[in-house]
């Protein structure tokens, strides 16, 4: 295994590690399932566009809570009790898909069932605003700094593995039945469960002072407070998240935008849209192992420009493919040879942003501030998804996809410039540890 060739680890990084790791793999499962619910909503349950961009906003809309709830969390020593009680929270109404028809003639018109469908996926989602800052906080403090970067991307990489492979094979069932996620997504609850329970075993020593829990309405204000000190006092983390800030409008809004290019302007089977999911994150993993050595070099914001400039160029091929859609058939495959170039930039995406988006925070602060700053992150993420998802469709529906694209890959494109300048006027002191 590659972390036998990581020379000098604790013995609390390797405990943090095996829990990391496994957590990794069950959530891979989880990933690779709820990868495709868009693509579900659209084609199995009849989704409109507009309902579509909501599900992938209620991702990342739920992160705002971290504005007011920050603080309050940070207050809460017993974070196993927390992971735990979000575990079977928000994981267990994933069993009420058990109950939806098997029939798209229930499904036409305002279905009740697209309603409840966003509900139990809303529900789902606020586990994140407590997950990802635990998750941060978590690892900060188990993982050295110069082991941070090479031990999460090989969590990472396990965790797109197993991802790939459940992608791959949930597709595969969709295609010979559109309504087999009526039994996928239950499983899912009982993995989603059981990785949170481990998750919340990693050992955690609290270094930070906690106050007293003080009333909601002042802890609301201290942690506004809290976060935009942060952002006004660190000039380089408030670049950095300004150019995120146009990533996010850019990745968003073309999301949906996707999905339905997919489904509407190609005609995209599962098998073949899990088959361009599964390629790119193929090229994803033998490339995380690399971005996690150069994670721990390059200063973070290069590293989230190379990201941003990798995602415009897949967005590229997507509308080149709009004006030549040449492909070929295999195995009920649809490929069309302008969306190699898809592939490829995918991959190199999302193996960088797994990374950036992750744990990129984590290197303009302290390992006790670990959890702050990205709760920040998040809070800035879920700012932005209030209308960018929305931006998105209004943009194609206005326009277009080739405008739609475009406006997407301009935004990206200012991300970069804003993180290259950043870097060059305002450069981080290498940390000691």
């Amino acid at each position: 295994m590659s972390i036998l060739r990581i020379p000098n680890l604790t013995k609390k990084e390797k405990v943090t590690f095996a829990l990391h790791f496994q957590y990794s793999l069950l959530d891979g499962v989880l990933a690779g399932i709820v990868a495709l619910n868009e693509f579900v909503f659209v084609k199995s349950l009849l989704g409109s566009g507009v309902q579509a961009s909501m599900l992938f906003q209620f991702g990342t809309l739920v992160f705002i809570l971290l504005i007011f709830f920050n603080g309050l969390l940070n207050s809460i020593k017993n974070r196993k009790n927390l992971l735990r009680i979000t575990a079977l929270a928000t994981r267990i109404p994933l069993f009420l898909l058990l109950f939806f028809p098997r029939t798209q003639d229930a499904l036409t018109g305002n279905s009740i069932w697209h309603l409840l469908f966003l509900g139990i996926f809303l529900m789902y989602y606020l586990a994140n605003p407590v997950i990802f800052p635990n998750i941060n906080q978590l690892l900060k403090n188990g993982y050295s700094h110069q082991n941070f970067g090479k031990l999460f991307s090989l969590a990472s990489t396990a965790n797109r593995i197993v991802m790939m492979i459940t992608t791959l094979v949930y597709g595969l069932l969709l295609d010979s039945n559109p309504f087999f996620f009526v039994y996928a997504f239950p499983v899912a609850g009982v993995l989603g469960i059981w990785s949170l329970f481990l998750l919340s075993m990693i050992p955690f020593s609290a270094t930070e002072t906690h106050r007293p829990l003080p009333g909601v309405i002042n802890e609301m204000k201290s942690s506004v407070k809290e976060m935009l000190l942060i952002l006004r006092t660190n000039i380089p983390f408030r670049h950095f998240e300004t150019g995120f800030m146009f990533y996010g409008f850019g990745f968003m809004g073309s999301f949906t935008v996707i999905i339905l290019f997919f489904e509407q302007a190609l005609g995209l089977n599962y098998s073949s849209v899990a088959f361009y999911r599964n390629s790119y994150n193929l090229l994803a993993i033998g490339m995380l192992p690399l971005f996690g050595r150069l994670v721990g070099i390059w200063d973070p914001r290069r590293f989230a420009a190379l990201s941003f400039l990798s995602m415009a160029i897949f967005l590229l091929s997507l509308l080149i493919t709009n004006y030549f859609p040449q492909h070929f058939e295999f195995l009920n495959i649809r490929i069309y040879y302008a969306l190699f170039a898809y592939i490829l930039f995918h991959g190199v995406f999302a193996a960088t942003m797994a990374l950036s988006w992750s744990i990129g925070s984590a290197y303009f602060c302290s390992a006790e501030q670990a959890g702050v700053y990205q709760s920040i992150h998040l809070s800035l993420t879920a700012l932005r998804s209030i209308f960018a998802p929305a931006l998105g469709v209004l943009f194609l529906q206005l326009w277009g996809y080739t405008a739609a694209f475009a406006i997407a890959i301009a935004m990206l494109l200012i991300g970069c410039i804003i993180m290259y300048y950043s870097e060059k006027k305002w450069p981080l002191a290498k940390p000691s540890s």
